[in-house]
């Protein structure tokens, strides 16, 4: 069934898009929801403007998200953490606070932008990444230290990646 999407919905299409998706889809969840409409001209034309400038919004937005990525790549956050005298942390070190060391350094970064597999739960370096959009991507350094000591440590425990 063909439907005219009235907000955009990730991996399905943007606002005045019309999709072909399944009758129960359409019939249970877009359409009672009005999350999308049956498609006429009348309707695809007055939608045609509006599309237009949420494109050029969705281009706007893009283009400061790469610049954001851009000027983050390769950015290094000193993170301090109770750890152990083995260097095992009491707690790990989350999303929110990397997110909030590179804010510190000057960087647009929210805290949803920052992944990684496993939680960091020793001290040492790990390469973490930061997606920015679905093809957008930087990678920066996270060094983790025992609270004390400084970010110059001997480099032998911890070396691992959290990608």
């Amino acid at each position: 069934m063909k439907v005219l999407l009235c907000e955009d919905i990730e991996k399905l299409g943007w606002y005045g898009d019309v999709v072909e998706v399944s009758e129960g889809y359409a019939r249970n969840y877009l359409l009672p929801k009005r999350i999308a409409t049956v498609p006429t001209e009348q309707k695809i034309k007055a939608m045609a403007d509006e599309k237009a400038k949420r494109a050029e919004h969705r281009n706007f937005e893009y283009e400061k998200v790469q610049k954001a990525a851009a000027a983050v790549e390769g950015a290094e956050a000193v993170i301090a953490a109770k750890a152990n005298e083995q260097g095992h942390l009491f707690g790990s070190v989350s999303q929110k606070e990397i997110a909030e060391n590179l804010r510190g350094q000057g960087y647009e970064i929210a805290d949803n932008v920052v992944h990684f597999d496993e939680h960091i739960k020793e001290v040492g370096e790990y390469t973490i990444k930061l997606k920015f959009a679905a093809n957008v991507t930087a990678k920066v350094k996270v060094t983790v230290v025992a609270e004390g000591q400084s970010a110059q440590t001997d480099g032998s425990e911890g070396q691992t990646n959290a990608e």
